[in-house]
């Protein structure tokens, strides 16, 4: 642990003594310093603190009192103290200089009494960070060695970091926003303001129930999230099934397309199924040609919606229950026939209990993502209003009522609330533990005749049903006007990506989408591994250590799922528009965004996965004296693997297909694929839109299928050879 000590105290002092202090105009992520160092543009802190910003200086005090635990002996309680101390000191001040001062000079009279006039101050950069960094692993090793958590310093430590990191990009933001709900049109704060928007007849009126009107917005919202997640949960297992438990010959096609939907830039989905569904669209013109079914709208409205959010979020509870479909030990199956049980019997009674947490999971992570969507609602609700587009028209509409918005998302947390309560509350305290290191052995029992009568007469027709959809996308980038004019070209194509040769500077991006293809391309692959990784952790964090405040540090890491997009998008604006972390028209801070955007999948899908393993594993490593932090690494992270990839998968796609939460946050700079597909399908040119959709979507099936490769496969034992047997029987 010395070692530990003295390379986070050097780490610290680099952030002070020599690292740039503040953000640099090229960006955080900038090295230019390094070829043009000026101390007045990228100094470090203890330059600032011995010239005009002496504000600075007392945060070199906590940094290196610690240093004197190297020369003397101490106690165990002061050499926690010490750090704990240190920690505090340092936390706490570094946070309270950075808002003392606005953009407008100090925030606070007796700051501006102690060290003078100042102007503003820029946001953080890289020596701060280091700084900041450093104040934390004291505070967190000072609590392990005052014997928190038995000591561990690994779990002490990913806690805190953890829940600064939520606070700081989670808690932070949203309070700032939910704060402007108590805020008057006059610019005051009062509770009647926030009670007239809350009271209101558009979200909770019921006159649904008495005439053929719609509910309020409120109960539409509900009935469409039930709605999706059933029917997402249901179609989700059933390909699970499919892909886990059968000898389907075309079962890696169906994977394929199961994971399509997911992969799609929104709009796409909606705009695919008014070409086909609408009263112009191909099979209604075929239905009226050939059956004389007369042509409606009934595409538009709950039923289109439910239609396209199926479609679109069937795909995440696949991910979510694949995993724990391959994570069921075939040996208790295998006891539950040797005692004479039928084929449903195994089913019902051993099988589907033990996929119980999975299935609870994916329908809370379906119905989440139904409430917060607003892309299909937008193309596709008609005069059925919900939550998601009500905030996302109160916040860009001509109305710009930032309360309004506020109110509506509050209701939109309480009842993801809800939900998640009930889940709990089903699941129980019942044990579903699978794996448990004793030796896993046995073959998987064949499914009952009826399950597999539902996946091949529902699941199939479903996938081919989604097939027609995307060669219908395919086909809609090779015609001059999707549903108007079919003659064959290519001048989509060209005028996205067209790349031409110079002979002076070589290869020229010529297409108008190869910025913001970059761009996205980028973003995405930066966000993916830290929100994989934090998803993980937090899942381990919460399934195999008990500590003060775990049902709020849960919470904490689904509250980013739960709020629209929008509503990220905005709070993010209000808040890091200024010092200390100011990040908007940057590109960190889309990755940043997307990895508390998108981490409460990483940490369900952990939990799901994490629930089936015996915490026997972790007591057998202890017992060899394997630290809590290679208990994790060896044994753990290796048993997980399907949650890692389906978090890497859900994390990745979702960066490139995101458009909800980073539509305020992108830049001419830092523009992203779905804002430039927003303004071709804003300008009617579908043709480019679909182009660069179905570029978007190749590109990240091969990306896919080197996250797989790059992850791996669990090995669980006697079990993989039956699941190459029966892929190999299926050839």
């Amino acid at each position: 642990m010395r070692k530990i000590v003295i390379g986070w105290i050097f780490i610290g002092s680099l952030g002070v003594f020599i690292l740039p202090w503040y953000m640099i105009n090229d960006g955080f992520f900038s090295f230019s310093w390094l070829f043009e160092y000026e101390l007045e543009n990228y100094g470090p802190s203890i330059f600032f603190a011995l010239s005009e910003k002496k504000w600075l200086l007392p945060l070199v005090g906590p940094l290196i009192f610690p240093i004197i635990l190297l020369f003397f002996k101490s106690s165990r309680r002061t050499y926690s103290n010490i750090f704990l101390i240190s920690g505090i000191l340092g936390f706490v001040y570094f946070f309270l200089q950075g808002y003392a001062i606005g953009i407008r000079g100090w925030n606070y009279q007796i700051f501006e009494t102690l060290f003078g006039e100042v102007d503003r101050q820029f946001g953080i950069g890289i020596g701060a960070v280091l700084t900041i960094s450093t104040f934390i692993f004291y505070l967190t090793h000072g609590l392990a060695s005052r014997g928190w958590l038995n000591g561990d310093n690994f779990i002490v430590g990913s806690i805190w970091v953890v829940i600064i990191l939520v606070s700081i990009f989670v808690f932070i933001p949203i309070l700032n926003m939910f704060v402007r709900a108590f805020i008057g049109s006059e610019g005051i704060h009062t509770l009647a303001s926030f009670s007239d928007r809350f009271i209101n007849k558009g979200l909770w009126g019921l006159d649904c129930v008495f005439s053929n009107v719609n509910c309020g917005v409120v109960w539409n919202t509900l009935t469409m999230g039930i709605l999706t997640a059933f029917s997402s949960t249901f179609l989700g297992l059933g390909f699970a099934l499919l892909i886990a438990r059968t000898n389907f010959k075309f079962k890696k096609l169906f994977k394929v397309l199961s994971v399509l939907p997911i992969i799609t830039p929104p709009f796409v989905i909606g705009l695919a199924i008014i070409i086909l569904f609408g009263r112009s669209g191909a099979v209604s013109t075929f239905l009226e040609w050939g059956f004389e079914v007369e042509r409606s709208r009934w595409i538009y409205g709950l039923s289109g919606i439910w239609f396209a959010q199926t479609l679109a979020f069937t795909p995440i509870t696949f991910l979510v229950l694949i995993g724990v479909i391959e994570s069921i030990s075939p040996s208790m199956e295998e006891a539950s026939q040797t005692l004479r049980a039928s084929k449903w019997q195994v089913f019902k009674t051993v099988t589907f209990p033990l996929i119980r947490p999975g299935l609870a999971n994916a329908f809370l992570l379906g119905f989440i993502e139904s409430l917060a969507d607003f892309g299909n609602p937008l193309v596709l609700g008609g005069d059925y209003n919900v939550l998601s587009t009500e905030i996302f028209f109160a916040v860009v509409g001509a109305q710009y009522d930032e309360s309004k918005a506020a109110v509506l998302a509050i209701i939109l947390l309480s009842m993801v609330l809800i939900a998640f309560y009930v889940q709990n509350q089903w699941l129980g305290k019942k044990s579903y533990v699978s794996i448990t290191g004793k030796g896993d052995s046995g073959f998987y029992a064949e499914l009952p005749k009826s399950v597999k009568n539902f996946i091949y007469f529902v699941v199939v027709p479903w996938g081919l049903l989604t097939l027609i959809i995307y060669l219908m996308i395919m086909f809609g980038g090779f015609v001059e006007m999707w549903g108007v004019d079919h003659n064959f070209t290519l001048k989509h194509y060209i005028n996205a990506f067209s790349v031409t040769f110079d002979e002076k500077i070589g290869l020229h991006w010529t297409g108008t989408a190869w910025n913001s293809f970059s761009n996205t391309f980028w973003v995405a692959v930066l966000a993916a591994p830290p929100t994989a990784a934090f998803g993980i952790l937090t899942a381990y964090l919460l399934t195999r250590h008990n500590f003060m405040g775990k049902r709020a540090f849960e919470f904490g890491t689904m509250l980013s799922f739960a709020i629209p997009g929008t509503i990220i998008g905005i709070s993010y604006i209000f808040t890091f528009n200024t010092p200390p972390i100011e990040i908007t028209g940057t590109g960190i801070i889309l990755i940043i965004a997307f990895v508390f955007r998108n981490m409460p999948v990483g940490v369900r899908a952990g939990i799901a996965s994490m629930n089936q393993l015996d915490p026997h594993l972790d007591e057998a490593s202890a017992t060899l004296n394997a630290s809590s932090y290679q208990t994790f690494k060896n044994i753990i992270l290796p048993l997980l693997k399907p949650a890692i990839i389906a978090s890497l998968v859900f994390s990745f796609v979702r960066a490139m297909t995101a458009i909800s939460a980073v539509i305020f946050l992108v830049s001419a700079r830092y523009d992203l694929a779905t804002s430039y597909i927003l303004g071709r399908l804003e300008n009617n040119d579908y043709g480019l839109a679909i182009v660069y959709s179905s570029a978007l979507i190749v590109v990240m099936l091969i990306t896919i299928v080197v996250i797989q490769l790059i992850v791996g496969r669990r090995k669980l034992g006697r079990r993989d050879q039956y699941v190459d047997l029966m892929q190999g029987n299926s050839g």
